[in-house]
């Protein structure tokens, strides 16, 4: 029988962060959690935008300004933030213009991944149960991850190749951290998950006539945002959830349908390849953890 929200257990005395909790998978995983009654921290860059959204929704919403593409914004959300219980690593671009962040970061990876893995290092000592860290079908779309240039400093920028690096970088990252929580002995889990193909408005960015068409195709293969974010509430409170599975929709190559394990790329499970990244970040971001 396939899992459904309605399965989600009593989330009350629970606080969940949700970063990109404005829009798309975010808001559909903001409505149910609150709904079970979890206290949700809507973590996103435009807080206006997000308590317009957070005023809709029943039960205990509130609103933390986060801009992932901004070290100092990261380090102020994780001294200003409390305990705990879950953190969902669930914002992201896609397919953007060439661009860098605030700290000289390529867009799509300093804010996807860079923002994310510095954003849970720092929040890691106050979270007691999870982290759940959003990946995509996309990172089957890396061939190799050039660690040694992973802000296209020394190469073409291509957006398709620089998302699908990054999103390779969700999971890898999604797994190293398991792997050192769980040999370290921490009961904190970690888990790499897929929201399928949605229509969000991850679709509407690329700044190319690919935004007035791409909507549309993809409601025809895909499924909706609030669909989409069954692998994440999943993964956040299922209890008994295997860290070890990458969590996703099993039908239509991984497009749609119910929640179940999904196969990865050898390379997302390259165990070296996760250390360097680790390491490479930590450097990058200047913030490093014990774990």
């Amino acid at each position: 029988m396939a899992w459904k929200p309605s399965q989600i257990p009593d989330q009350t005395g629970r606080t969940f962060v949700i970063t990109g909790a404005n829009g798309g998978i975010g808001t559909e995983a903001t409505k149910a959690l609150a709904a079970k009654g979890a206290t949700v921290i809507m973590a996103c860059r435009s807080a206006d935008k997000a308590k317009a959204i957070a005023e809709k929704i029943d039960g205990d919403v509130r609103v933390q300004r986060l801009d992932l593409a901004d070290l100092a914004s990261i380090r102020g959300f994780a001294e200003s933030t409390g305990a705990v219980d879950v953190l969902i690593n669930n914002a992201g671009l896609m397919n953007v213009p060439f661009s860098r962040t605030t700290d000289g970061f390529e867009t799509q990876f300093g804010v996807n991944h860079l923002g994310h893995f510095a954003l849970t290092a720092l929040l890691l000592p106050k979270i007691r149960d999870r982290v759940v860290t959003v990946s995509s079908v996309a990172h089957k779309q890396a061939g190799k991850l050039r660690v040694d240039d992973l802000n296209y400093e020394h190469r073409r920028y291509q957006r398709g190749a620089a998302y699908s690096q990054a999103k390779l970088s969700n999971l890898m990252f999604a797994r190293e951290l398991q792997r050192r929580l769980a040999s370290n002995g921490s009961g904190v889990r970690s888990y790499g998950v897929h929201p399928g193909v949605s229509a969000t408005e991850l679709f509407t960015r690329t700044e190319t006539p690919l935004d007035l068409v791409s909507k549309p195709f993809i409601r025809l293969v895909g499924h909706s945002p609030r669909h989409a974010a069954e692998s994440t509430l999943f993964a956040a409170t299922e209890p008994d959830a295997d860290p070890n599975t990458y969590w996703g929709p099993t039908w239509l190559f991984q497009s749609r349908g119910p929640v179940g394990p999904c196969p990865s790329t050898r390379l997302s499970r390259d165990a070296e390849l996760q250390r360097r990244l680790w390491e490479e970040s930590e450097r990058l971001t200047g913030i490093s953890t014990t774990v």
